[in-house]
């Protein structure tokens, strides 16, 4: 039973794995990183010392984890996102696969019932069927069609 419960909250993290994956590839997060890195180097180059949280002498350490903690968890986040998207064109492949495989199979089959009814129509006709013989067997059949027609109208 408790499988069952693990089973959404495992989708839901894939689903913010992903989320986070795409907003990370957006001209607007790069945008807004470029701004906050900017602002946070102007806070502590430009305020006065006592207002200053991160030491231009030092590097901007506190700045570098930062930006080091950010990297660290939006790898890994990707790297998920990924892997569920490889599983995802995995399953697409398959059924992709295994409808080629049924319209493969249809064809086939098509073309095996068309070979049985033109060797049946030659069978019948004793000759090759052609286009040109099929439209003179209909003419035919549609003349002793019409002949019957005017007979049993004439019978009335």
């Amino acid at each position: 039973m408790r499988a069952r419960g693990a089973q959404p909250s495992r989708d839901r993290f894939g689903r913010f794995t992903e989320w986070v994956a795409r907003a990370m590839g957006t001209p607007a997060f790069l945008a807004i990183l470029t701004v906050f890195c900017a602002a946070w180097l102007a806070w502590n180059t430009l305020m006065p010392e006592p207002l200053r949280f991160d030491s231009a002498a030092n590097g901007f350490t506190a700045l570098t984890l930062m930006l080091s903690l950010q990297a660290s968890y939006a790898a890994p986040l990707i790297l998920l996102a990924q892997n569920r998207q490889d599983d995802r064109d995995r399953v697409q492949i398959e059924q992709d696969r295994q409808r080629a495989e049924r319209n493969l199979a249809d064809t086939e089959y098509l073309a095996r019932e068309i070979v049985a009814l033109r060797m049946a129509m030659t069978e019948l006709a004793g000759e090759v069927m052609t286009k040109e013989t099929l439209r003179q067997e209909l003419k035919a059949l549609l003349e002793q069609l019409d002949e019957r027609g005017d007979g049993s109208a004439a019978s009335s």
